[in-house]
């Protein structure tokens, strides 16, 4: 009989073992639907200028939310940063910008 002043002793948890390693899946069970989104907007307007003929200010505004002269700013900073901007016209008198080719460090 335990008296008052005793304690029973703790019950001991068991051990967790480490799992055992699990076989790693081959490449082939891997597909990728579709290519993963941009996760910023100056992502998103890179991939627009990129295109083949390029993104208009007014494309540009609306793909992002910003205002215009927001998107002159970031195409200036695109030209700071040592890439070449192509401007052309196109048939609807608007002039696009596209980037002439991706800077080799990004």
């Amino acid at each position: 009989m335990i008296e008052a002043n005793e304690q029973k002793p703790a019950a001991k948890r068991p051990r967790k073992m480490a799992r055992e390693p699990q076989p790693a899946k081959a490449a082939e069970d891997y597909l990728l639907i579709e290519a993963p989104k941009p996760k910023t907007k100056a992502a998103k307007v890179e991939l627009m200028l990129q295109r083949g003929d390029g993104a208009t200010l007014d494309e540009l505004c609306a793909a992002t939310g910003w205002q215009a002269h927001t998107c002159r700013a970031f195409l200036t900073g695109q030209r700071k940063k040592g890439r070449t901007l192509e401007r052309s016209k196109r048939e609807d008198d608007k002039t696009s910008y596209r980037l002439a080719a991706p800077l080799a460090c990004d």
